[in-house]
């Protein structure tokens, strides 16, 4: 965490400066280490990494120093020659204060997996067990290729989702603010001209030119109330996402709740595989994914955990809590036979990937289409209700 510090010379000189630090406490050290007095330090707002081991502002990622660390651990250079060398090149001075503390820690002695843990808000317990158990193996390049191309696999599948759901989202928005324009510009105009005519109207049309007049009028309240409404959507969402719901939600849609729960399923399987091919026992492998998931599947892994401590297999715990489907549960159990229990979860993993790939691919071919011809009908609707007064004035003249 960043802190600004406004700090005191032993010349009587004031300075100003941005330590970043664990805590307050470690900003102080900083600033005395450096021959200074620290006479006020404030917190400042932002991480390195955000939620998902990314830097703000400059695009540092976990993945990114995953992969240097591994290109020079490959290289021949120790772990220690490794983030000196990373701290030389660096240009940012977030990064390089974060890859100090972990050097100050390893020359003190530390493991690199205990130098990790001490930064909870830069590396998450993931990243953490991976490299714990690569200590036991001395095989950490191994542990970190495993977590790189977990991490891409996942980002992957993800940003396939929003490729997907971009096009649509445009569509909406056009589709939404060709339809706002006539109704609040177009639709009124058409009413002047009609009152003026003294005809009696088709009362479709009348509806319309009403709510068009009506948007005119109280052109300022309505928009109030439509940012009112996205303000309240927006925080609702997020409040939602936080506590699981719009996967619940999801859950519910006839179609695509089981999508969404294969989608997990594959999440689950891909992180235990890596981890137990890292050498993490199952147990503690089960403890270290129960943050990463939903609720529900939460609740079915705490109670498998219970059931494989009393002695049960993992296939029998999973299908006995609705962690499984019937290919997996068969992949599960070729697994236990043939002691290859995680090249077996991360294969199942892929082969829902695949199955969730095709069936997004699928639903964006049937599903954009329905959707513009859904926008092109409400358009259309509009426009025909407001000519349909001029048709009638033709049939009369005629």
């Amino acid at each position: 965490m960043q802190y600004a510090v406004r700090a005191l010379a032993p010349n009587l000189v004031i300075t100003q400066l941005t330590i970043d630090a664990i805590d307050e406490n470690d900003a102080r050290r900083q600033i005395e280490a450096r021959g200074l007095y620290a006479s006020a330090i404030v917190p400042m707002r932002g991480n390195w990494f955000g939620g998902r081991g990314r830097k703000s502002g400059s695009g540092l990622s976990l993945v990114l120093f995953s992969q240097e660390l591994l290109a020079l651990l490959t290289a021949g250079l120790g772990v220690v020659e490794a983030l000196e060398a990373l701290q030389e090149k660096e240009a940012n001075a977030v990064a390089y204060a974060v890859l100090g503390r972990l050097l100050s820690g390893l020359r003190e002695g530390k493991r690199f997996s205990a130098v990790l843990a001490e930064q909870p808000d830069l590396f998450p317990p993931l990243y953490i067990g991976i490299v714990k158990a690569a200590e036991g193996t001395s095989d950490l390049p191994r542990s970190l290729t495993r977590y790189i191309d977990y991490q891409q696999r996942i980002d992957a599948v993800r940003g396939k989702i929003v490729s997907a759901a971009i096009y649509p989202m445009i569509l909406l928005m056009v589709g939404g603010g060709v339809s706002a324009f006539l109704i609040g510009y177009v639709v009124p105009r058409f009413a002047e001209v009609y009152q003026g005519a003294g005809r009696n109207l088709p009362w479709m049309s009348q509806l319309l030119l009403s709510w068009g007049q009506f948007a005119a009028n109280h052109t300022i309240l309505l928009l109030c109330m439509i940012v009112g409404m996205l303000i309240l959507v927006t925080l609702l969402c997020r409040h939602m996402m936080r506590q699981g719901g719009v996967t619940r939600l999801l859950a519910r849609v006839p179609g695509i709740g089981i999508r969404v729960r294969v989608y997990e399923l594959s999440r689950l399987y891909l992180t235990l595989g890596m981890l137990i091919e890292g050498g993490i026992p199952i147990v503690q492998a089960i403890s270290t994914v129960q943050g990463m998931v939903s609720p529900s599947v939460k609740l079915g892994l705490q109670q498998a955990r219970a059931t494989i401590e009393e002695g049960m297999s993992l296939s029998i715990a999973f299908e006995a809590n609705g962690l499984t489907t019937p290919i997996s549960l068969r992949m599960l159990r070729v697994g236990e036979r043939t002691g290859d229990m995680g090249p077996m979860l991360t294969q199942s993993a892929a082969f829902y990937d695949g199955e969730i790939s095709r069936w997004i691919d699928r639903f964006t071919r049937t599903f954009e289409p329905l959707l513009m011809a859904a926008i092109g009908l409400i358009v259309g609707a509009i426009v025909v209700l407001l000519y349909m007064p001029i048709f009638d004035l033709a049939g009369d003249m005629s």
